[in-house]
């Protein structure tokens, strides 16, 4: 260790991994005010904060899977806390964001009132955080995975882009954070999703669109049938789970 420096604490680490599954693959670096800010939080240099997130890209299984291998002395404590996240997402986020929200010296619904007003005008903001947070973290964590684009058709119009889950909110508790059960798609399609006249094959990542749909006049073909058997857009970090999918294709209404 040179003259100066010091090791990342757990804590310190814990906000870096929170940042590294917020931020879109080609934006982990020292010029994003998002590092910068974070780097002030703990009093390192943005350099210092982007290589740790460049550290925890090298333990990313579906980066290396790519040929992408990051920083790759990342240490003990490194592997640990990125176990940690991988293995249990929605504790390990919480507990990360409780201190992100501990360094701003803020509450950790404050974290979200300024996404939230965006999208929700003209209501009570502060009551709508308190009963809706999760939502907008799954939401912040999807649409960042996804560089806030629709996977089937490259739409970037965020009002219109929904954080899809592929399993079920209320029954796959343990998971409702995690964004390798999400998936960004456009309102229209989300809703096909959700009623299972859409699906993605776990097999290939391919999309496969209900015979009910097949059969309906030319604005069916235009906006669903043309898409059949094509792939989605794949994340780098955190693709969709294949294991969740299949119990999606299983709902699917051919």
């Amino acid at each position: 260790m040179k003259p100066g420096q010091r090791f990342w604490t757990k804590d310190e680490l814990l906000l870096a991994i929170n940042l590294y599954a917020k931020l879109p693959f080609g934006k982990m670096h020292s010029r994003n005010p998002q590092v910068i800010e974070l780097a002030t939080l703990i009093k390192r240099t943005p350099g210092s904060v982007a290589f740790k997130l460049v550290n925890f890209a090298s333990l990313d299984p579906n980066l290396q899977k790519r040929g992408i291998k990051g920083a790759a002395n990342s240490g003990n404590l490194d592997k640990e806390v990125w176990n940690q996240f991988y293995n249990n997402w929605d504790d390990a986020f919480e507990e990360s964001e409780k201190l992100l929200a501990n360094a701003k010296k803020i509450n950790v619904e404050e974290l979200y009132l300024h996404e939230i007003s965006k999208y929700e005008k003209g209501l009570d903001i502060k009551r709508l955080v308190n009963t809706r947070v999760n939502q907008y973290r799954f939401r912040q964590l999807v649409l960042s995975n996804y560089n806030n684009k629709c996977c089937i058709t490259g739409l970037t119009e965020p009002i219109l882009l929904i954080a899809s889950h592929i399993t079920s909110w209320s029954k796959f508790e343990d998971n409702r954070l995690n964004p390798m059960n999400g998936l960004c798609l456009n309102a229209l399609h989300d809703k096909a999703f959700d009623a299972g006249l859409l699906t993605i094959s776990a097999e290939d990542y391919t999309i496969k669109i209900s015979s009910i749909l097949a059969k309906k006049d030319k604005i069916g073909s235009e906006y669903f049938q043309q898409y059949h058997n094509k792939p989605i857009a794949i994340p780098k970090k955190f693709p969709p789970s294949r294991e969740f999918l299949k119990i999606h294709n299983e709902k699917f209404k051919l």
